[in-house]
């Protein structure tokens, strides 16, 4: 059991490694594929020799992000064949079919015009090339939507059904994966947030620029764009991020009350603005889950279901299987106990249609696959030790989610006083603090990202245990492999992508450096 534990930790910390550091380098291209895109188009129009020196200077840091961003992409996808083999297997045929469509659509098809975009302002027209940027641009937030579509499946798992014959779940409906409510919040709010990011990078690297007072007029050029791309980005994602609340509160109660440390549900739910978490509280016990709090009135409650009076359940509340309906009156779900027996009788049905399946018995495979359908849903907490396993890691969901929501206010109040000073310069030209604002832009650029991973942590780390939910735990998930080797291209893997890591960032303020000391009022 410690070995199965420890190859289960081993390979989620692997998975979890290249997927943190691959997101490092996904969100940049999607935010400046667009903000380059508008700058050629501004060049397009005007025929202004300076914002085409201004294109291809954010074009060149496009492209290195571009170029080592994909090597991580492809070794996160080769992960699912190596480390998560059973995964793999069992839904294979629904989880293939988004990753296939995003190779030999999206990817493809920003991989042929970024060719363009690079090497051939002079072989093709104009036109043709803004194009070609513009579906470069489309190309990488394509990869993206089909990329988060099989996320969003594993996260919220439709249209599918379980074939005892084959022992495998198959697609029932392509459109009800692509277009489900989880993929399409999911899709919108991440695409959105790499907007503000890549606004918030085109902020940042002008300040730097304007501290040591180089390209001044190119420096506003690009201030323009970068302010008004993250300021509708931040907006938008905002907005999104609303929605995706009601989305999990619906599908995902339990990441909900995780993200909230919130134990005992009640009606009129206070959400938490800041507050600490009290180590010893546990699921069986009635210590008091915060040592410290600052909430909301009816905060939590309007979150996950715009009506100030509705009930939230909480961790035991959902473990208990009980909730209350909008007149008040108690609805009895599913508890995670009987989840958990009925999942043992779906495996037990199993077996047995096997043998009926065996020996030909068509009248008993067919009462049994009915049966089986029925009670699917539970199929994966019958690997479950107790119920309190189905929790997930309370403390890192809360905080993680409390960081994301408190560098996202930040980033409006911040990104709407970058707009200002774009428009109103002399503001900062008289300013004795122009300096620090410059500095604070620099040091926005980190907390972005710090925003951008603490919200793929609170997706993944708050639907725990699951790898796909309710359906398969992370222990029926793994290959069966050692645990030795696992560990050891962990760390060849650490070793590798920080050195890719820190090959980029330099390159990229080499990059930054070098064309600073130019005139880049002249492509």
């Amino acid at each position: 059991m410690n070995e199965l534990t420890t190859l289960v930790d081993w390979s989620r910390a692997q998975f979890a490694l290249t997927a943190i550091y691959h997101w490092l380098f996904v969100p940049l291209t999607l935010g400046l594929g667009v903000i380059v895109a508008i700058m050629e188009t501004l060049y397009y129009r005007s025929r202004d020799e300076k914002w085409l020196a201004t294109t291809k200077f954010w074009m060149t840091i496009f492209g290195i992000n571009f170029a080592i961003g994909v090597a991580t992409g492809i070794i996160l996808e080769f992960e699912f064949g190596t480390n998560w083999s059973n995964y793999s297997w069992f839904v294979g045929d629904i989880f293939g079919a988004p990753l296939a469509i995003e190779g030999i659509l999206a990817f493809f098809m920003e991989s042929t015009f970024i060719a363009v975009m690079f090497f051939g302002w002079k072989k093709v027209s104009p036109r043709f090339h803004l194009a070609s940027t513009w579906l470069t641009a489309i190309g990488a937030s394509l990869s993206a939507l089909w990329i988060l579509v099989a996320n969003a499946w594993m996260q919220y798992p439709t249209g599918c059904e379980f074939n005892p014959a084959t022992m495998r779940n198959e697609m029932t409906s392509f459109w009800a994966v692509a277009c489900s409510p989880m993929a399409l919040t999911k899709f919108f709010h991440t695409v959105l947030s790499a907007w503000t990011l890549g606004g918030v990078f085109v902020v940042g690297v002008c300040a730097w620029m304007l501290i040591k007072k180089r390209n001044v007029e190119h420096c506003q050029r690009s201030l323009k764009i970068g302010a008004w791309v993250g300021v509708i980005g931040i907006i938008l994602t905002s907005i999104t991020g609303d929605t995706s609340a009601v989305t999990v509160a619906k599908y995902q109660p339990m990441k909900l009350a995780a993200m909230e440390g919130l134990y005992k549900g009640d009606f009129k739910q206070s959400i938490v603005a800041a507050g600490v978490l009290n180590p010893a509280k546990t699921v069986s016990n009635d210590e008091d889950p915060y040592l410290f709090d600052i909430s909301i009135p009816y905060g939590l409650s309007f979150l996950a279901t715009h009506d100030f009076n509705a009930f939230v359940p909480g961790i035991q509340d959902i473990i208990a299987g009980v909730s209350f309906d909008a007149n008040g009156d108690s609805v009895n779900t599913v508890s995670y106990a009987e989840r958990i027996e009925r999942g043992k009788a779906v495996q037990e049905m199993l077996a047995q249609y096997d043998v009926a399946h065996r020996a030909g018995d068509k009248v008993m495979t067919d009462s049994l696959h009915t049966v089986i359908n029925r009670d699917m849903q539970y199929f994966g907490y019958a690997y479950l030790d107790s119920p309190e396993e189905a929790v997930p890691n309370v403390p890192m969901t809360f905080y993680t989610f409390h960081l994301m929501v408190t560098i996202g206010g930040y980033l409006v109040l911040f990104l709407l006083l970058a707009l200002l000073f774009v428009y109103k310069p002399k503001i900062l030209e008289k300013a004795r603090w122009s300096k620090w604002w410059y500095w604070l832009c620099i040091v926005t650029i980190p907390l972005t990202y710090l925003c951008s991973a603490a919200g793929w942590i609170v997706a993944e780390v708050g639907r725990q245990p699951w790898t796909i939910q309710d359906l398969m735990p992370n222990k029926v998930a793994i290959s069966d492999l050692n645990a030795g080797y696992v560990q050891l291209t962990f760390w060849i893997f650490a070793v590798l992508f920080t050195a890719l890591l820190i090959a980029d960032i330099s390159i990229i303020c080499r990059q930054v450096s070098k064309k600073s000391q130019e005139d880049l009022n002249k492509a």
